[in-house]
């Protein structure tokens, strides 16, 4: 079976696990601290920190700009439920907007949906693919948009304005006008989980880049003290001669990152883009090249003139099938001995949010590229024998059910 998307492990990742192992130092300490400063270096924002998951921190942004109860997150029906659920944690209310085809927010929906009660915009770059930050940066600086805008907190007068707090779970590595991801906005949050690009098994970073009057390190260091209980030492901190005294001076959470995490992603940050986009990206111009000519097939959205994509999902869409046809494909393609996926059933279909009122009909090119999207696989050790037998797993499968289906009326 060739699966989906299994992580890189090799020596090079197992030495420094074992290095760290060694050293005694397991939870946050210097190879976190390490990590923290090459991912600065590395997407070109003002500071960095490091946590056990991008869900927390999403949360912890929210929660650090103030969101509660009354305030409205504007974010794309189309992402994974992560993206929501921490706006309800906060008793704030999601507020889903349609995407465009290439599966990112636009920012015409986003500017239908600002009210006095918006607080942040969440965009999610789908698959890798940075949304339009320059556009929608721009957006929330009109000053009839800005004049919608009801500061709470000191961080909301501060800002004076929507804040942007980027969804770029799946896109380090992107870039946007020559820019990389964790640079292009306000806050961007990246994720390590075990399936991403870049691996920490599980983790993620917040990459500040507040405009002038905030002192990011600043903000980076009460960060520091929220994701961990609101201690104002860290275990680094007290292990100096005397210096185990230490106060609580908030009531924060408890997601920091490990040196064990940190220690995968110095390895796999190191070899990023001479080595991980590289094969990525080849796998992905392989399958362009063998469907570039099916009839049934619409490429997905990788790169264009301002933008490249992290080549985190391949999404191909089939053309005129329901959603039962294409879950009769993704079954046959399985029989095959092939991974593929489905990213992602979107938010208002599920249980949850439909039992608060949401309904999928109120984002029909949302429902219209789910229906017929599916995932192939991407992943570092996919040799291009076995993106082959992807290919002809998926052709053989689609073309089936076509076939059956019997008309091209709507192909």
């Amino acid at each position: 079976m060739i699966p989906f998307s299994p992580p890189r492990i090799d020596e090079k990742i197992i030495d420094e696990v074992v290095d760290t192992l060694k050293s005694g130092w397991i939870t946050t300490g210097p190879k976190t601290k390490l990590f923290e400063k090459k991912l600065t270096e590395y997407t070109g924002c003002k500071a960095t920190l490091c946590l056990n998951s991008a869900t927390a921190g999403l949360e912890l942004m929210l929660r650090w700009f103030g969101i509660g109860r009354g305030d409205e997150v504007i974010l794309p029906a189309y992402t994974y439920s992560a993206t929501a659920n921490v706006i309800v944690h906060c008793g704030a209310k999601p507020v889903f907007v349609d995407v465009g085809n290439d599966f990112n927010i636009t920012v015409d929906n986003i500017r239908r949906a600002i009210t006095e009660r918006t607080k942040v915009v969440m965009p999610v770059d789908f698959g890798g693919l940075p949304c339009d930050y320059n556009a929608i940066n721009a957006l929330v600086k009109e000053p009839m948009v800005k004049a919608l805008f009801q500061a709470q907190t000191e961080e909301q007068k501060q800002l004076g304005r929507v804040m942007i707090l980027s969804d770029a779970a799946h896109s380090i590595g992107g870039r946007l006008d020559g820019k990389k991801v964790g640079s292009l906005t306000d806050i961007s949050v990246i994720s390590f989980h075990a399936v991403k690009n870049l691996t920490t098994a599980e983790g993620g970073c917040v990459c500040l880049n507040l405009p002038d009057g905030f002192n990011n390190e600043e903000v980076y260091k009460l960060l520091c003290v929220k994701s961990l209980h609101g201690q104002n030492k860290d275990a680094l901190a007290k292990t100096k001669p005397g210096n185990w005294k230490y106060d609580i001076i908030d009531a924060g959470y408890k997601c920091n990152m490990t040196d064990i995490m940190a220690s995968i992603g110095l390895v796999e940050l190191e070899r990023y883009d001479s080595e991980s986009l590289v094969k990525r990206r080849q796998i992905v111009e392989y399958y362009n090249n063998f469907f570039k000519n099916k009839f049934w097939a619409e490429l997905p959205a990788i790169s264009d003139s301002r933008r490249e994509s992290s080549y985190h999902l391949y999404a191909l869409k089939i053309k005129g099938i329901t959603e039962s046809e294409r879950d009769d494909m993704i079954q046959l393609i399985a029989m095959q001995g092939v991974s593929v996926n489905v990213h992602f059933i979107p938010v208002p279909m599920m249980t949850f949010y439909k039992n608060m009122g949401y309904s999928i009909t109120h984002y029909p090119n949302t429902f219209n590229l789910y229906s017929r999207e599916i995932s192939l696989p991407v992943f570092f050790d996919l040799t291009m024998e076995q993106a082959r037998t992807v290919c002809e797993a998926v052709q053989e499968s689609v073309e089936q059910v076509i076939n059956r289906k019997g008309s091209f009326v709507n192909i």
